[in-house]
Order: C-alpha cells, then sequence, then structure tokens
C-alpha cells in the first residue's frame, strides 16, 4: 500500500502563534473604526498647531516609554535585556489601549520578564511593585503641585457633590468584599500572603541596590511628569490660555480619577476627565476639547498601529 506524505509547506492548521501576531492588528482596526470620528476632529485641531509644540509633546511622548524601561527594570534586581525591554514597553501602551487600563502592559510585562528567565511568582511581584512605585509618584507629585499651587484647580467642579456619597460607599464596598474574601477563603487567603511575602522579599532585594532603587522610583516619577508635559505642549500649541503647571495639575488629577475605570486605555473615560479638569483650571471648553483630542492623538493613536506591529514582532520572535 503505498502512503501519501502532504510536503510540509502546505497550508493546514494555523499555528497559534501566527494567530496572536495578527490579533494586535485586528484590534487596531476594530478600535479605530469605532473611533473614526475623535481621528478625524483629532487630526483636524492638529492642522490648525503650532508644530514646534506638537514636536515636543511627540518628545515627551517618546521619552515615556524609556521612563517605564527603567522603572520595569529598577522593579526586578535580575538585568533585563536593555534593548528588548525598551521595544517591550512600547509594544506594552500598544496592548494597554486595546485591553481594559493596565491589563494589556502588565501582561506583555509578565511574559516578557518570564521568557527573560525571572520566575513567575518574583515578575509578578515586580509587577506589583511597578504598579506601587507608579501610583504612589503620580497621587505624591499630584498633592505636591496642589500644595504649591492651591489655585490651580476649583476642585468641586471634578466631582459633584451628589456624586461623593456613592463614590464613598462603592470604595468602601469594594474593600469590605476584599476584606470578607480573604478572611472567609482559604485558598485565596493563602495565595495572598504566598504573594505578599514575595513581594517583601522583592522590594527588600531591590532597595539594596541603590541603582535599582533609583531606576524604580526615578522612572516611575519621570513617567508621570512627561506625561503632564505632553498635554502642557499641546495646550501651548492650540493657545489654551491655562499656565503650564495648571494643564499639568489638571493632567494628574484627571488620571488619578479615572484610574478605577476599567476601558481599553482610558479611551473616553480619560478624554472625558481631561476636558473637565482643564476646564476647572479655566480653560474655555472648546479650546479645552481640541487639546484634548490633539493630546490623544499623539500619544495614543499616532503610536497604537506601529506599537500593534512591534507587539506581533516581538511575539513572532518569541521575545514575549
Amino acid at each position: 500500500m503505498t502512503v501519501l506524505r502532504l510536503p510540509q509547506g502546505l497550508p493546514g492548521r494555523v499555528p497559534v502563534r501566527q494567530v496572536l501576531c495578527l490579533l494586535p492588528l485586528v484590534l487596531v482596526t476594530v478600535v479605530a473604526v469605532r473611533h473614526r470620528s475623535v481621528l478625524a476632529e483629532g487630526l483636524g485641531h492638529l492642522r490648525a498647531a503650532e508644530w514646534p509644540w506638537l514636536v515636543a509633546a511627540a518628545g515627551a511622548t517618546c521619552l515615556t516609554w524609556v521612563a517605564a524601561a527603567l522603572t520595569r527594570q529598577g522593579a526586578v534586581v535580575q538585568r533585563l535585556p536593555l534593548r528588548r525591554l525598551l521595544a517591550t514597553q512600547f509594544a506594552a501602551g500598544a496592548a494597554n489601549h486595546l485591553l481594559p487600563t493596565g491589563l494589556g502592559a502588565g501582561a506583555v510585562n509578565l511574559r516578557f520578564m518570564t521568557v527573560c528567565g525571572v520566575p513567575l511568582a518574583r515578575s509578578s511581584a515586580a509587577l506589583a511593585l511597578y504598579l506601587l512605585a507608579e501610583s504612589v509618584t503620580r497621587v505624591g507629585l499630584l498633592l505636591v503641585l496642589l500644595a504649591a499651587f492651591p489655585d490651580a484647580l476649583h476642585l468641586g467642579g471634578l466631582v459633584p457633590a451628589s456624586a461623593t456619597g456613592p463614590l464613598l460607599l462603592a470604595a468602601a464596598g469594594v474593600v469590605g468584599v476584599t476584606v470578607a474574601v480573604l478572611l472567609l477563603v482559604r485558598r485565596v487567603r493563602t495565595a495572598a500572603w504566598s504573594f505578599l511575602r514575595t513581594a517583601l522579599c522583592e522590594a527588600r532585594s531591590v532597595h539594596t541596590r541603590p541603582a535599582r532603587a533609583l531606576a524604580l522610583w526615578g522612572g516611575s516619577l519621570a513617567f508621570p511628569a512627561l506625561q503632564a508635559a505632553g498635554l502642557a505642549a499641546v495646550g501651548r500649541a492650540l493657545s489654551l490660555p491655562v499656565a503650564p503647571v495648571h494643564m499639568a495639575v489638571a493632567y494628574l488629577a484627571a488620571t488619578v480619577a479615572v484610574a478605577v475605570v476599567p476601558t481599553p486605555g482610558g479611551i473616553g473615560s480619560v478624554e472625558a476627565a481631561l476636558v473637565v479638569a482643564l476646564v476647572a483650571a479655566g480653560g474655555p471648553v472648546a479650546v479645552a476639547t481640541a487639546v484634548v483630542l490633539a493630546y490623544r492623538i499623539i500619544t495614543v493613536w499616532l503610536p497604537l498601529l506601529p506599537g500593534a506591529l512591534t507587539l506581533g514582532a516581538l511575539v513572532r520572535l518569541r521575545v514575549i
């Protein structure tokens, strides 16, 4: 009996890795189609802006990936390959805008550290340390600027008085449910304590190395500062009548406020919060809206396609 052998190159089952390479491009297309009106309006505002300030905003955006790479390295003791780390942060930015906030970048960086040989428990602890440092420095920078410039924002306009009670109640409910689950579910409690011990051990190891501690906290401080500087540059490009430092305060306040909203990359929620914050800082509604749309074009939409292509390439090359 003759046995037929199919040539290796014939079409057959598509490898999973090839599908994963194409998935970011599909998601970019879907997101772009859904927000095409925002893209068109934002590009229209960019045409009327002062280009030197837009270039400065683009430069600040590029430096945020360097700051993110610095912070990621500072959160783990093991030395990570520099070029691949930087490329991963660029790709993680795209993933973060395609998945609920924080999940995309977290998954990409977790996979990258695992491929680099960092055990899963330690890489998860490093991810938690990164998020903690970034949150602490963002909120700390906001509080310092508010103390130095108390008139930068009319905070009453950011959160209506009628919403304060429900927000506090919801926060208390989340804390209560978390505590109840930890107390009542033994497996969850055991896993949480094990993770906490690993995270504390990793944090101690990082802070015994001055270079790692400086990278962690310096990078996490530079990241929101560069983001705020980018918004201030776009504001100057479109002649927003608000002081640059007040625009920076508005940006930090808005991003802190929407940190709990699980939307992909904050798309939608960040724009709304930024407009409200810039108006609270003294900007006209029309100009503030134009600034926010132009800023999001520069920081989200323009890097999204190359970031998705980089993500697919890193998956194909088995970097992540």
